[in-house]
C-alpha cells in the first residue's frame, strides 16, 4: 500500500508551471549577457506561463539614490519614466527599504499604492492583487519585482504559494545581477587596460621631434619604427610643409646608423651641373674651375644616411647616374677614374605626383621603381585636424621662450580660426604664423588679431560681412568666461567671483552661450 501523500491535481499542475516556468527563467539568466534584455525575457515569460501581468523590475539607481524602473511587461515607456520612487515612497519603496515582500490583495484599496505610471485606473485592474518582492545582492536590497495578478478564486493560498514563487524567481535574478556585473567590471578592466597598452605603444611610437597624435600621424610613426632598422631605400611621399625631413632624420636616428652622418641634398637647390658634382664629387681639372679634389655626398654619407629632397626635380641625366649608384652600389668621381662603394642609406622625398611624371616622360620608371621600395605619405595638415592645436602649442612655447615672452595660452576664438582654416602651407606655414603672433603678442593669451589675415578672411570664417557690434561683444563675453572656467578649473562660483560678477548672472550666460564648464575641470 502507498503510504505517499498525493498532492491535489491542481496543485500538481502549480508545481509543474511553476517548474516549466522557471527553467525557462533560467535558461534566459543563464544566457544573459545584457542584463536588461534579459529581465525583459523574464517578465515576459512570468506574464505567458504564470499570467502575471504588469511585471515589472525596479532597480536603485546609486546616483540619485531613487528606485527607477528599468523593465516592465505591458507598460509604456511614458509610464515607465513616470514610475520612480524614494526608498520607502509607496509599496515598492517600502519593499526595498524593509527587505521584505508585501501582498496587496486588491490594487484599488491600498492607500500606500501610489500608481505612479498610471496602468491601473480601469474598474478590473484596481481589483487584481500586486505582489512585490525584493531583489537582494549580499543581503542588500538592489531593486523590487513586482507583478499584478487576478485571482478568480479570492485572495488566498495560491497568493502565497506565488509569493514563494517571485521570491525564488528574485534570487536567481540577483544572482545574474551579480554574475554581470562582474563581466562588466572585467570587461571594463580589459578596455581601460587595453586603452593603456595602446597608450604606452603609442608613447614607444611617437618620435620625440615630430608632434602628433592623430590616427594619421600615428601610421607613420608605426611606418617608421618598422623600416628604420633596415637598409631599405624609403620614399617620403607630401605636400611641401609636411614635415619630410624630419621623419627622415626620425628613420637615420632609429636606425643602426645613427652614429653615421645624416646628409641632406635638396635636389631642386641646384642646377644640372652642380648637382652632379655635389652628388658624386669631383678630382682636379675634371671641369673648368675645380681646382681640387673634393667628396662628393654619397662619399661623405659613407656609414650613415643620404636625403635627396625634392628628388622628382632632377634632370634626366642625373637621373641615369643615380640609378646606376642605386643598382650598383658603386660611383666615380666626376673626371676620375677609381670606383667608389655608396656605403650609404638612401632616403628620398617629393611632392611631386611621380606616376604622373613617369607616365609624361619626365621621370625614369626604373628609378622610380627603384626609389619606391619603402613609401611612407605624410599627410596634409588638414587632414589632421586634432594636431593642430597640438602643434600650435608647441609653436607657442618654443617661440614664447626664444623671444623672453610669457604668454600662457591660445584664445577660443583663436583656436576656432586655427582649427577651420585648410592650411595649404601645412606645418610650416602654422609654424610662421605662431612665430609671428607671438612677436606681436603684448599679453599672456594668443588673440584672433594676433594671428595673420589670412587665416580671418572670409574663407576662414564663413562671414561675407564683418560682425555686428553685439556679436563682437558677444563673442568677447563667451571669450572671457571661458578664460574663467579654465582658470578655475570649471568651477562657476569662483568664476563668477573672478569676473567680479553673480553665480546667477554666469549661469545664464553659461547656458545662453551653451558652455560646458565639465570639461575645464581637472580629472
Amino acid at each position: 500500500m502507498n503510504t505517499n501523500k498525493q498532492l491535489p491535481v491542481t496543485e500538481q499542475e502549480n508545481e509543474l508551471k511553476n517548474l516549466s516556468c522557471l527553467y525557462e527563467i533560467t535558461k534566459h539568466l543563464a544566457s544573459a549577457s545584457n542584463l536588461q534584455d534579459c529581465l525583459e525575457k523574464v517578465v515576459a515569460t512570468l506574464a505567458a506561463e504564470k499570467g502575471m501581468e504588469n511585471g515589472t523590475v525596479t532597480i536603485v539607481n546609486p546616483t540619485t539614490g531613487e528606485l527607477e524602473i528599468e523593465v516592465a511587461h505591458n507598460i509604456t515607456a511614458e509610464a515607465r519614466r513616470r514610475g520612480r520612487y524614494k526608498l520607502g515612497e509607496g509599496i515598492t519603496g517600502k519593499v526595498v527599504a524593509t527587505g521584505e515582500p508585501i501582498l496587496v490583495p486588491q490594487i484599488g484599496d491600498e492607500p500606500l499604492f501610489l500608481n505612479r505610471t498610471r496602468t491601473r485606473g480601469d474598474e478590473r485592474k484596481k481589483k487584481a492583487s500586486f505582489l512585490c518582492v525584493p531583489i537582494k545582492v549580499d543581503g542588500q536590497s538592489i531593486g523590487a519585482l513586482s507583478i499584478d495578478r487576478e485571482y478568480p478564486d479570492g485572495f488566498g493560498s495560491q497568493s502565497e504559494n506565488d509569493l514563494r514563487f517571485l521570491t525564488v524567481v528574485s534570487g536567481l535574478i540577483a544572482q545574474t545581477v551579480q554574475r554581470v556585473q562582474k563581466v562588466n567590471e572585467e570587461k571594463e578592466a580589459l578596455r581601460q587596460e587595453n586603452s593603456k597598452l595602446r597608450r604606452e605603444l603609442s608613447a614607444r611610437n611617437r618620435i620625440e621631434e615630430i608632434i602628433g597624435n592623430s590616427s594619421r600621424m600615428q601610421e607613420v610613426f608605426d611606418m617608421v619604427h618598422r623600416v628604420a632598422d633596415s637598409g631599405a631605400t624609403v620614399l617620403l611621399r607630401g605636400e611641401s610643409g609636411t614635415g619630410k625631413t624630419l621623419v627622415a632624420k626620425a628613420l637615420h636616428y632609429n636606425s643602426g646608423r645613427r652614429n653615421g652622418p645624416f646628409v641632406v641634398v635638396n635636389c631642386s637647390a641646384l642646377p644640372e651641373t652642380l648637382l652632379e658634382s655635389e652628388l658624386f664629387g669631383h678630382e682636379k681639372g675634371a671641369f673648368t674651375g675645380a681646382n681640387s679634389r673634393k667628396k662628393g655626398r654619397f662619399e661623405v654619407a659613407k656609414g650613415g644616411t643620404l636625403f635627396l629632397d625634392e628628388i622628382g626635380e632632377i634632370s634626366p641625366a642625373v637621373q641615369v647616374k643615380l640609378l646606376g649608384v642605386i643598382q650598383e652600389r658603386t660611383f666615380q668621381r666626376l673626371g676620375g677614374s677609381e670606383i667608389l662603394k655608396a656605403d650609404i642609406r638612401l632616403v628620398a622625398a617629393t611632392n611631386r605626383d611621380l606616376e604622373k611624371a613617369v607616365q609624361e616622360g619626365h621621370f625614369r620608371e626604373d628609378l622610380y621603381y627603384r626609389l619606391n621600395v619603402f613609401p611612407v605619405y605624410l599627410p596634409p595638415l588638414r587632414e589632421r585636424r586634432t594636431d593642430i592645436l597640438l602643434l600650435a602649442e608647441y609653436f607657442l612655447d618654443k617661440y614664447a621662450r626664444e623671444n623672453n615672452k610669457v604668454i600662457r595660452r591660445i584664445s577660443t576664438s583663436a583656436i576656432d580660426l586655427l582649427i577651420q582654416y585648410h592650411w595649404p602651407g601645412n606645418v610650416r606655414e602654422l609654424q610662421n604664423c605662431m612665430e609671428r603672433a607671438v612677436l606681436i603678442c603684448d599679453g599672456e593669451t594668443i588673440k584672433s588679431i594676433h594671428l595673420p589675415p589670412t587665416l580671418q578672411s572670409a574663407e576662414t570664417v564663413n562671414s561675407d560681412k564683418p560682425l555686428s557690434l553685439a556679436t563682437a561683444v558677444e563673442n568677447f563675453e563667451r571669450e572671457l568666461i571661458i578664460d574663467a572656467l579654465k582658470k578655475c578649473k570649471g568651477n562657476q562660483t569662483r568664476a563668477a567671483k573672478y569676473l567680479d560678477t553673480s553665480l546667477r548672472i554666469i549661469n545664464y550666460k553659461i547656458h545662453n552661450y551653451r558652455i560646458d564648464p565639465k570639461q575645464f575641470k581637472t580629472r
